[in-house]
């Protein structure tokens, strides 16, 4: 029987409940069994998405697994040791690259020599983070621990099409001695914003910015267009860029068929003046994305939200290893987290 048995229903009930198990499994050694996968999505059991990132794990490592099929419930995962490669995985159509990547990179960075990675599938999809928040937001912050990863984008693949390539290659980990510091009040400049267009009309990047420079205040030089290829389309982000001394912060607007473009713009300033406005060192994304690392080193940060997916992946990593956390509550839109590998 697996170490650790999960029921995916619990918290969010998603599929980060998987990813997270998956890495977290590899890292330790430990087996396990997720029931009710996925249980509080419309469409339950696994979707190619989530059996993409089984597959990954299955090939860094021989790892042995049964249900990894789409529409499956329930999945048994037992783990062998990962081996540093050069490893090429095509997710398939507009599958997220970057979830693929997050979920493997702790693992991959573990190990005692580099290895590559060479990704093809969505590089810019909504509800997973974009290529361009993982090489200036989220690396950036894990070199804070002593994380080295070298980020290239090869092409775009915007949803639902997909296509795109991405390459990473990862170093590894020189832990000791490192403590992610991320308490004081942030103050974010800019911002710049960058738009791109794929095999759409212009006047959709028209009117975003027009929107953007009138909810910012900026200058029209102030905002970027990025028209791409139509080979790569249709596809159309807004990149809201903000930055302090050491980094960026990135905030992103996707279009899809129906929505207007001005409400594009709206959507994505709305959230950033929210986040500026919290003296925040972390969005709420970030935030759960960063835990993993810190159960594996220490540190802390202060963010303007913990979401369900917060909550759920600190619990999820919690059934592998044991760490002390610390949450206080300094505001309503101001959080501070601490948490040490024990």
């Amino acid at each position: 029987m697996p170490e650790i048995e999960i029921d995916g229903s619990f918290g969010e009930g998603g599929g980060q409940i998987l990813r997270t198990a998956l890495s977290l499994s590899l890292l330790t050694g430990k087996g396990f069994r997720i029931y009710n996968l996925r249980a509080k999505r419309a469409k339950s059991g696994l979707r190619a998405q989530h059996l993409s990132a089984v597959k990954s794990a299955v090939k860094i490592s021989g790892s042995k697994v049964s249900g990894d099929e789409i529409g499956s419930k329930e999945i048994i995962f037992s783990p062998e040791r990962a081996k540093p490669g050069r490893y090429k995985i095509d997710i398939g159509t507009a599958g997220s690259t970057a979830l693929v990547f997050q979920t493997l990179l702790p693992v991959l960075l573990c190990l005692d020599q580099e290895s590559e990675l060479t990704l093809k599938g969505g590089t810019h999809n909504p509800k997973s983070p974009c290529f361009d928040f993982l090489k200036e937001c989220f690396l950036p912050l894990l070199s804070q621990l002593g994380i080295k990863v070298e980020a290239k984008l090869l092409s775009y693949g915007f949803y639902p099409k997909g296509g795109g390539e991405v390459h990473f290659k990862i170093y590894p980990w020189k832990r000791e001695g490192k403590y992610l510091q991320l308490s004081e009040p942030a103050d974010w400049e800019g911002p710049s914003a960058e738009i791109l267009l794929a095999n759409l009309a212009g006047h959709i990047a028209e009117r975003e910015r027009a929107e953007l420079v009138k909810r910012l205040g900026i200058s029209p030089e102030r905002v970027q267009f990025n028209f791409l290829s139509s080979e790569f389309g249709p596809g159309n982000v807004i990149l809201l860029r903000y930055f302090n001394k050491e980094r960026s912060e990135i905030f992103t607007g996707y279009g899809e068929r129906g929505k207007r473009a001005e409400r594009v713009a709206q959507e994505v300033v709305r959230e950033a003046k929210n986040f500026c406005k919290s003296k925040s060192q972390v969005d709420h994304y970030l935030s759960d994305q960063l835990l993993i690392y810190l159960a594996l080193s220490q540190g802390e940060f202060t963010t303007n939200f913990l979401s369900s997916h917060f909550h759920t992946n600190l619990e999820m990593i919690e059934k592998f290893l044991k760490i002390d956390k610390q949450i206080w509550s300094l505001r309503s839109d101001l959080y501070l987290v601490r948490i040490n590998q024990k």
